[in-house]
């Protein structure tokens, strides 16, 4: 019995001992479930630190794109070679088809058609005439999902642009008219309209519009400087380069992304003495020179038509091809720099990398190109 006693105590022993074990066993693998979801954080963290961030659509807010110009109406209809030197009675012979134009228009209309959800990403302010021009345009611009507050006023009319298709031509004839008349007293300076553009976190002005109001772009730009938002801006045309240099001047130390083709900043560099006919050489130049908002690195893109478009930023020079299009599928390429533009704004606003930007210009321009005016089908196939 005596001998029994303590082979008794190491059963009970081991026992206790096993039931320990068992205790540890599952302690430890529970210290391993916590390690492994510690580690599997550490991954997912790691993959988006080397994985750029894609923002969905639905994530935007509306108002976040805000864009300022010159609204015009296209009218475009398909007439007789005859009557090309009486367009104005074009919207009353003709079958007709209005679309919201006008260059910064345009743009905003296609960044929003490229995001597509939520509508109304896009704001644009200009000035229209009360007049039966001017509600078909309000209207047009509510078909785009584009959030339009149009200055109106009674002294023009509304602006338009009539597009006489005879055949494979296009003749486009502008009148400007109310476009030309935005006031920024009258509009921009309103307590409801400037709280649009403080909620907008990326702007966009084309160059046009520096005829028109040089005080409402700097209240613009100087508001996207001091609150480290991204204000872009379009050269337009050598015009622009030319005649409208001092207040494109004025103007330039606020801008972070620059655009322009090439025959535009061919003449800008001949205006600014930067002594080069060199594409990339004058798209290094123009990001050198002097900002208000240093915590931004200007950016500059010059697009070429067909051949490369060439993008300077951060002290380097790339290049992108375009894509190739048959010539016989192009039928309209006057509103390429607008899409372009409208394709960059879409990505840059969900702060997408600069070369998907740029994919995206060159997605909508091409898209764009095949078409009769600034038009595009029911939704866009870029991803």
């Amino acid at each position: 019995m005596a001998s029994d006693e303590p082979q008794a105590k190491r059963k009970k022993l081991s026992k206790e001992e096993e039931k320990e074990e068992r205790k540890e066993k599952e302690e430890r693998k529970e210290e391993v479930k916590e390690e492994r979801k510690e580690e599997v954080k550490e991954e997912r963290k790691e993959e988006k630190r080397k994985t750029p961030t894609k923002k969905t659509p639905a994530e935007l807010s509306t108002n976040s794109l805000f864009g300022m110009g010159n609204p015009l109406l296209d009218i475009s209809a398909v007439v007789d070679k005859d009557f090309l030197d009486k367009f104005e009675e074009i919207v009353k012979k003709f079958n007709v088809e209005y679309h919201a134009g006008g260059a910064t228009q345009n743009s905003i209309k296609i960044a929003q058609w490229m995001i597509q959800k939520p509508h109304n990403v896009g704001t644009f302010f200009g000035c229209i005439g009360k007049d039966k021009f001017g509600e078909i345009l309000k209207q047009k611009a509510v078909e785009a999902h584009i959030d339009a507050h149009y200055y109106e006023q009674e002294e023009e009319p509304t602006g338009s642009c009539a597009a006489c298709i005879t055949g494979d031509n296009r003749s486009l004839v502008a009148n400007l008219a109310a476009a030309n008349c935005y006031k920024k007293d009258k509009h921009l300076d309103l307590e409801e309209n400037w709280k649009l553009v403080e909620k907008a976190k990326v702007y966009y002005i084309a160059g046009f519009f520096l005829t028109v109001s040089l005080e409402s772009i700097l209240k613009v730009a100087k508001h996207a400087s001091e609150n480290n938002k991204l204000f872009c801006l379009n050269l337009s045309a050598p015009f622009i380069c030319q005649f409208f240099k001092d207040n494109l001047m004025q103007v330039m130390p606020y801008v972070d992304v620059l655009f322009g083709n090439e025959t535009e900043a061919a003449t800008f560099a001949e205006e600014q003495d930067f002594e080069t006919e060199d594409i990339k050489e004058i798209a290094k130049k123009a990001q050198a020179l002097p900002k208000v908002n240093t915590k931004r690195q200007r950016i500059v893109v010059l697009t070429q038509g067909k051949d490369e478009t060439t993008m300077a930023h951060e002290g380097k020079v790339e290049t992108f091809p375009v894509l190739k299009i048959d010539p016989k599928d192009m039928v309209d390429t006057n509103g390429a720099g607008d899409a372009f533009v409208g394709g960059f704004l879409s990505e840059l606003v969900q702060e997408k990398p600069l070369d998907q930007c740029v994919r995206a210009a060159h997605y909508a321009a091409n898209v764009i190109i095949r078409r009769a005016g600034c038009t595009f089908p029911e939704k866009p196939d870029f991803n």
